[in-house]
């Protein structure tokens, strides 16, 4: 009996059979596709600031009127440009753990060449 290991494509004999098993095993990373789901809620977290500063920026500026209209533009410039540096960052953030474990994947293919178990993918 043997099953096919989902990293290296290779049958491993006296393995079970399924993507249960690929998954206890640690055969299949499911990391790629977890760090895309955190990206995109982290970056619904960041659009979220991002309408808070516009809200609150215009919210003062209404209610206070005179002077505080010329304090809320700066404070909404500001806020934005820290939003959009936030997201930024959120970005390299996610990429970084996304290339760690690209990373992983490229030292198997290696492993695989050096004991000759064919050409990299």
């Amino acid at each position: 009996m043997s099953a096919t290991n989902s990293i290296e494509g290779e049958t491993q004999p006296g393995a079970p059979r399924g993507s249960l098993w690929a998954l206890l095993s640690f055969e299949r990373l499911i990391t790629g596709p977890v760090i895309h789901l955190v990206y995109w809620a982290g970056l619904g977290v960041i659009i979220i600031a991002a309408f808070s500063v516009i809200g609150a920026s215009i919210g003062v500026a209404w209610r206070e009127g005179g002077w505080a209209i010329l304090l809320a533009i700066p404070v909404l410039v500001l806020g934005l440009l820290i939003v959009f540096a936030a997201g930024l960052l959120w970005r390299a953030f996610c990429e970084f753990y996304v290339a760690i474990f690209r990373i992983g994947d490229d030292l198997a293919a290696l492993r695989r060449v050096a004991e000759g178990g064919g050409p990299p993918r």
